[in-house]
């Protein structure tokens, strides 16, 4: 069982040792760091071409639909053959674009998304880095991805990919900030920013001591990954397809690659943090080599709420959207940030803690739904006074 738990640092030991045979040390390290990169990309590809076809089934059943259905068995090689119908596509640059920003743009949307994986683990001992700023460098990666926006939208030469890119910006600059909030109150609890640190710390998952922290996150995760119902940078209605409006052939392949790579990175940071990642109720430590397959379980649990929340929510305006995360979410996680503080200073006992901060999470929710109501009441008064007034 020791050797199955520690299988895959195994197999590493063993090939660095083969290498050592024959390459200096420096090429030993070159190898293995080459062959690591290939991996996580070939698992951000594989995300992309499971996560497409999984999405269109899962969304096309809740809506009455078969989804893809032509291309393999049950249509699994959609995704193959969309691939195949954009390489054929004509890669067009508009007239006035900045050629090279333009071209750049689509590459440095894929980097940060696919560089994410490094430091997220996968199980125990299967990880690409266990930094010990592993939370913080998944946060300064997204701001790459912010900049990549930007640039698609300047450089193209378009309004409405201008105005799509000024959207996108304004939208992960606000939702970011609920987020980052989140991810302290998570560090606090831990006293560690190490993603390997913050599993094994979790004896009870965060999701069931902070559900508002959880939730927090999750509307915040939605945003910054452009989810429905927070899509509104490609409102097709408004701005055609947002900042990549004038993106054709495998560019804009790159931008929907890079949304799905995103798609399982997120999933598996939410698993690390709330969820207690590869751990199951001591089911990892009898069956150590289930634990990979565990923390995808838990990955593929998050997709499909992702997936379940843009079947059933139409769109938000943008000045709503924004307006609820500065409203709403911010003084929700300090709120959050503040109460977690107290309780771990003043409670002892990690069940102990554990059960408190459940306690709180539960009141301040049922507070949190009051002033809802409250504030809902006024707002259909001042509708109904306003229809009144209008008929009279």
């Amino acid at each position: 069982m020791e050797f199955l738990k520690d299988l895959f640092v195994n197999i590493g030991l063993w090939f660095s040792g083969w290498l050592t045979g024959f390459m200096p040390a420096w090429g030993v390290e070159v190898v293995t760091g080459f062959l690591g990169a290939i991996i996580l990309v070939f698992i951000g590809l594989f995300a992309v071409l499971i996560l497409t076809w999984g999405e269109r089934k899962v969304i096309g059943r809740m809506q009455d639909r078969i989804g893809p259905n032509r291309w393999g068995p049950y249509g699994l090689f959609q995704p193959i053959a969309d691939g195949i119908k954009m390489l054929t596509k004509e890669d067009i640059i508009p007239t006035g674009a900045d050629r090279w920003v333009h071209l750049v743009a689509p590459i440095l949307v894929i980097i940060p998304a696919v560089l994410i994986y490094a430091v997220i683990p996968f199980g125990d001992g299967l990880r690409g880095a266990d930094l010990n700023i592993g939370i913080l460098y998944i946060v300064a990666l997204s701001t790459i991805g912010t900049i990549s926006i930007l640039m698609a939208g300047w450089s193209s030469n378009n309004k409405y990919s201008l105005l799509g890119a000024f959207r996108a910006v304004a939208q992960l600059i606000t939702y970011e900030i609920p987020l980052v909030l989140s991810i302290i109150t998570v560090v606090l609890l831990t006293g560690s920013m190490s993603m390997v640190e913050i599993v094994e710390n979790q004896t009870v998952p965060y999701m069931v001591s902070m559900p508002l922290v959880f939730l927090v996150f999750m509307v915040a995760a939605s945003a910054e990954l452009y989810r429905a119902p927070f899509d509104m940078i490609e409102a097709d209605s408004e701005l055609i397809a947002g900042y990549f409006t004038e993106y054709s052939g495998m560019k804009f392949v790159m931008f929907f690659m890079a949304e799905y790579i995103n798609l399982l990175a997120m999933s598996g940071v939410i698993v690390t943090l709330f969820m207690g990642g590869w751990r199951f109720f001591g089911l990892e430590e009898i069956l150590p080599f289930l634990n990979p397959f565990i923390f995808f379980a838990k990955c593929a649990f998050v997709i499909f709420l992702f997936w379940w929340t843009r079947a059933t929510f139409p769109r938000i305006r943008i000045d709503h959207m924004l307006g609820m995360a500065w409203k709403a979410l911010v003084p929700i996680a300090l709120v959050n940030l503040l109460l977690v503080g107290l309780v771990d200073k003043l409670v002892e006992g990690t069940l102990l803690t554990s059960g408190v901060l459940l306690i709180v999470n539960i009141i301040e929710m049922v507070i949190l739904l009051a002033i809802l109501d409250k504030v809902g009441g006024k707002t259909r008064a001042k509708t109904m006074e306003r229809v009144a007034a209008q008929q009279g």
